[in-house]
């Protein structure tokens, strides 16, 4: 009489860990760049802070504020959050660079978010670009882009 052996062997056990550690490498990057894709939309809402002095601006006067000052903001380094380090207003755009609690690769990044505007209509509302993005037609973004963030961490709506 023969008696049967239960259990797994060495060679089945290294198979199932190769199968899950090959698993863990395709899962493990893809929830990363889902993690700072997060961050970096959640440093967008940040920028309400300089919009509306923005609006007011070009509503008013049909000018874009030229600095933190124009635009009635503290200086750039005084804006912060648990994502910025800096807030600057250029030309009308807002440009917030990354950092404090952000993931290492996007820390010192800049995400540049800029005003659309239509230029022969002062009432028309600004429509503010993310990042990459096209500004919506017959609108004409004003500011430079000084996104440096790369494509694979941003937002939908900045690309």
């Amino acid at each position: 009489m023969q008696r049967k052996l239960l259990g797994f062997s060495a060679i089945e056990i290294m198979v199932v860990m190769a199968i899950l550690v090959i698993l863990a490498m395709i899962a493990i990057p893809s929830s990363l760049a889902r993690i700072v894709k997060t961050q970096v939309a959640g440093t967008i809402p940040w920028a309400d802070v300089a919009k509306e002095p923005i609006q007011e601006s070009w509503k008013v006067n049909k000018t874009l504020p030229a600095d933190n000052a124009a635009a009635g903001l503290p200086s750039a380094e005084k804006i912060v959050s648990n994502y910025v380090t800096a807030l600057v207003v250029q030309d009308g755009a807002i440009h917030m660079t990354l950092g404090n609690k952000a993931h290492p690769k996007i820390k010192g990044k800049v995400l540049s978010i800029r005003p659309a505007v239509v230029e022969d209509s002062q009432i028309v509302p600004i429509a503010w670009v993310c990042g990459n993005a096209a500004p919506p037609p017959p609108m004409v973004v004003k500011g430079e882009n000084k996104t440096t963030i790369p494509n694979e961490y941003l937002p939908q709506s900045c690309l």
